[in-house]
């Protein structure tokens, strides 16, 4: 297992001069990321701030952004990320969830929440990054100025908490899932398993998305290799276009929007992009024709990986899976989740956990090292998503192929059952991308005085192709290709999906749309 303290402490030893963190026009170099993390530890502790006790961040990716991961790890705190784009009392919930005893907020966030804190006693110390609004909050810079560069009087354990993610809301309010150090490194570690070639110090991390999210999966690795990562404030094509090739990032990692913005972007075909040499991605399904995209902008370079909070990542498909020019069963496997990563294992099983044939589809269960602890304060939810055994039941449905390849349906509440018949929207989505004029879709299912549920379909159209496509057209289309029974019985035309920061289209809300029309 990496130990995250000693990966900081080496780097400053051994390479402190060589770069870790790249923001804008700033530098910081090894030794500078672990003095910086030392002092924050050291900081929250001469405030009252206890090992083992929970430190939410609320923040955009900034120059910040390791040396706070760094320092609540040197301090042996229980990170919470909060998600800047979720409202006050979003944040103000979470807060009171994981009872945090610190919060880390960036200047632009406080006025919001700063009602909420007022009330909220569990909170004892408030620290804000930029300008300080008031008497009654810690200056970050002023405080880290005042605490001690040496390592804290701590010691980190495999077995202490780490870490609290949330689960997306995707349905619902969020729960926190708790991963220990060696849970969480496990994630990093099983990410890399297979790729190559393997990291090392030339290596440059493009962190794109939120660090609050999959985009700090690569850290540790990253940093245990002696590589350095480019913090991105916020994602744009062009601009992630312009740093690969202006800091020769040799590997980022994207969802399915983000792609699909970066190979649309007028720069894709004249930017030098032949740094990269890893592309992750997933979060989500990606259209098969997304994929083909990507491959012609940057090569094949492309690692979809499979997993959730809970358990990440449990599956992959290589570069040499994503063949778009082969026979019809070797594209097809462009459609699936890749097969299972070398430590962990995957079943797919029925309501009764009977383990189900090939091609058979059921709910993914899975186990292996990456997986999370439990969900936070809530042994009845743990019980729910973790078996007697340790597999993580991940309520996700898919079946795998005769050749090892897992296959997602979706998620198990997010099935249609129309007349008595299954379907799965994912399986419609999946073909009504595959239309030229069709950027991105979601189905869902509505009422329907006959058949129970009946799917729908939000599209949003390729640009230029406005007043060309009909909904006709697109449910004959989905016929054709699936039958009358699985086809979509409506169609909406729609500017844009409604989504988390981390591209997952938020399914429930468009499902409330039509739920009582």
């Amino acid at each position: 297992m990496m130990d995250p303290v000693e990966v900081l402490r080496r780097n400053a030893e051994i390479n402190g001069e060589r770069t870790a963190l790249i923001c804008g026009d700033r530098r910081q170099s090894n030794r500078e990321l672990y003095e910086r993390s030392c002092r924050l530890a050291n900081a929250l502790r001469a405030a009252g701030i206890n090992q083992g006790e929970r430190v939410a961040l609320l923040a955009d990716n900034s120059f910040e952004s390791v040396e706070l991961i760094g320092g609540l790890t040197l301090g042996g705190y229980v990170r919470c990320p909060l998600y800047a784009h979720d409202s006050a009392d979003r944040h103000d919930y979470l807060l009171g969830l994981t009872e945090a005893t610190a919060l880390i907020v960036q200047d632009k966030y406080h006025a919001a929440i700063a009602r909420a804190l007022a009330v909220r006693d569990s909170v004892r110390v408030v620290v804000v990054l930029g300008e300080q609004p008031d008497a009654d909050v810690l200056d970050y810079e002023q405080m880290l100025a005042a605490a001690p560069a040496g390592p804290p009087p701590v010691i980190v354990r495999p077995d202490d908490p780490f870490q609290i993610r949330f689960s997306a809301g995707t349905t619902g309010l969020p729960k926190g899932i708790l991963h220990t150090v060696r849970g969480w490194m496990a994630v990093g570690e099983e990410m890399f398993t297979a790729v190559r070639p393997k990291l090392g110090s030339e290596d440059r991390y493009l962190a794109a998305g939120p660090m609050t999210h999959a985009a700090n999966m690569p850290l540790w690795p990253l940093l245990d290799a002696g590589g350095s990562v480019v913090v991105m404030p916020a994602f744009d094509p062009g601009e992630f276009l312009r740093l690969v090739e202006a800091e020769r990032a040799t590997m980022t990692v994207l969802v399915a929007t983000m792609v699909q913005m970066v190979i649309q972007h007028e720069d894709a075909s004249i930017r030098d992009v032949s740094s990269l040499r890893r592309v992750f991605y997933g979060a989500s399904p990606i259209p098969e024709s997304i994929v083909i995209g990507a491959l012609e902008v940057w090569g094949n370079i492309m690692h979809q990986q499979f997993g959730q909070s809970e358990v990440a990542p449990v599956a992959e498909l290589l570069p040499e899976h994503h063949i778009v020019n082969g026979s019809p069963a070797q594209r097809r496997r462009l459609r699936s989740a890749g097969r299972p990563t070398a430590n962990a294992r995957i079943r797919i099983v029925d309501e009764n956990d009977n383990e189900l044939p090939q091609g058979e589809i059921g709910e993914i269960v899975a186990v292996g090292p990456p997986r999370m602890a439990e969900i936070w304060c809530d042994p009845e939810a743990t019980a729910a998503r973790i078996t007697p055994d340790g597999w993580v039941r991940t309520r996700d449905m898919g079946y795998f192929d005769e050749e090892g390849f897992l296959f997602l349906a979706d998620r198990k509440e997010d099935l249609i059952i129309s007349g008595g018949f299954n379907i799965w929207p994912a399986e419609l989505e999946n073909v009504l991308t595959a239309h030229p004029g069709v950027s991105e879709a979601v189905v869902v299912g509505v009422p329907h005085p006959k058949w129970v549920e009946t799917p729908l379909a939000e599209v949003v159209l390729v640009r230029g192709y406005d007043g060309e496509v009909t909904e006709q057209e697109l449910i004959d289309w989905t016929r054709e290709r699936l039958g009358s029974v699985k086809k979509v019985t409506g169609v909406r035309f729609v500017d844009e999906l409604p989504k988390t920061p981390i591209g997952k289209v938020l399914r429930r809300v468009v499902r409330d749309r039509y739920r009582d029309r």
